[in-house]
């Protein structure tokens, strides 16, 4: 009697644990697809610039990005007029420096 209950117990064990181990796997494809599926796509995507279609699309982009930023009245703000001064002058210094 005292063997059929242990045989009831580790099977019952045994079905919970592969339960678990199923629960387990399917939360983590779900992780994997929701999360990590997207932000793969996008690498794929840019690193297929070696597709005509898709630098055709890229350019095209940037193109329409520049001509919106040449519609606003001012393209940057103050701390990035800033850094930009700061690394022109920068780099001019270091030209100079060329010449001597």
């Amino acid at each position: 009697m005292e063997k059929k209950a242990n045989n009831s117990h580790l099977k019952v064990f045994f079905i919970k644990l592969i339960s678990i181990v199923i629960s387990v796997i399917i939360v983590i494809n779900l992780i994997f697809n929701l999360i990590l599926a997207e932000r793969l796509e996008k690498i794929d995507k840019i690193l297929s610039i070696s597709n005509t279609q898709n630098r055709a699309a890229i350019r095209d982009k940037i193109r329409n990005e520049l001509q919106k930023g040449l519609e606003k009245d001012e393209i940057l703000n103050k701390e990035d007029k800033i850094i930009l001064l700061k690394v022109y002058k920068k780099i001019k210094k270091e030209l100079s420096e060329i010449d001597q």
